[in-house]
């Protein structure tokens, strides 16, 4: 994750220019300093619910984080990250290359966006608004699947305590696991449960969303 914006510069002009489909036909997409969603569902998913549960970082969250290594100055800071943002003992997370990352915000916005994984797709993701349950509904254009619009080489997930008397914290990460690499999952952490969400970077998106 570090470093995010570097994978999508050199697409987002392209994509923007790229076809979306007769649904689409009618839709301006406006371009963005990449933003990057975490997102959870199945890698074969076109659509779904569950979109509540994702979270989006408006900047790159890479150049940002805190290293490992740098673990005891972020304690002895109060948890207040050079990057501005402060570090929650109880929820936090971590990128493949053994970053401590801010958290996301969370919902994800509704709206509609250009979204991409840096390889061959770039397509529209509509976003719900929440419906009566709190719920929030999600598809991908043009026969799209998640796997299709995630960049495979960023990598995300988040801890948290396993029980109320666990302790959860970074300095048990194994840190000879990092880098990660694409085809393997965030690892586990003793104390810790760990959800990993998949990243799709937005490079645009819809002018009435804005």
């Amino acid at each position: 994750m570090k470093y995010w914006n570097f994978w999508v510069r050199f697409v987002t002009g392209l994509a923007l220019m790229m076809p979306l489909g007769v649904a689409q036909a009618e839709t301006t997409f406006t371009r963005i300093p990449t933003q990057f969603i975490a997102a959870l569902a199945t890698p074969d998913a076109k659509a779904g619910t569950g979109a509540e549960q994702w979270g989006l970082w408006r900047v790159d969250p890479g150049p940002r984080g805190v290293r490992l290594r740098h673990l005891e100055a972020l304690m002895a800071s109060g948890g207040a990250a050079p990057a501005g943002w402060q570090f929650d003992a109880e929820d936090w997370w971590l990128e493949e290359h053994g970053l401590i990352m801010e958290a996301p915000e969370f919902p994800m916005p509704p709206g509609r966006y250009l979204v991409t994984g840096n390889r061959e797709t770039t397509t529209v993701l509509t976003v719900f608004a929440k419906d009566e349950t709190g719920a929030q509904r999600w598809e991908l254009a043009n026969g799209a699947t998640i796997y299709d619009v995630t960049h495979l080489r960023c990598r995300s997930a988040r801890y948290k305590p396993k029980t109320g008397a666990s302790l959860c914290t970074p300095a048990k990460t194994p840190r000879n696991d990092f880098p990660i690499a694409p085809d393997v999952e965030m690892p586990m952490v003793d104390g810790c449960s760990k959800q990993d969400y998949a990243v799709l970077f937005i490079v645009g998106v819809a002018d009435e969303t804005k």
